[in-house]
């Protein structure tokens, strides 16, 4: 491979979601809080209480954000 050809397998992999990345996106979920996160369903149930969010825009505000990440 040369490096003008993108390695296909690192770029179709999901980026990892970090604590850090859950806090700067929603500031009232501490970094601590976001580390025990396992699943966006954690983040929604998160979002939602600390935003005062119904159930369907927290989960369609996560499932956006989420969109490419991974919690793996």
């Amino acid at each position: 491979m040369t490096d003008a050809q993108p390695n296909t397998a690192a770029t179709a992999a999901p980026m990892k979601i970090l604590a850090k990345d859950v806090h700067t996106k929603w500031d009232k979920i501490s970094e601590q809080e976001a580390s025990t996160m396992k699943q966006s369903s954690d983040l929604v149930s998160q979002v939602q209480s600390k935003y005062s969010l119904n159930a369907d825009q927290a989960k369609k505000d996560v499932d956006t954000w989420v969109n490419g990440r991974s919690f793996q």
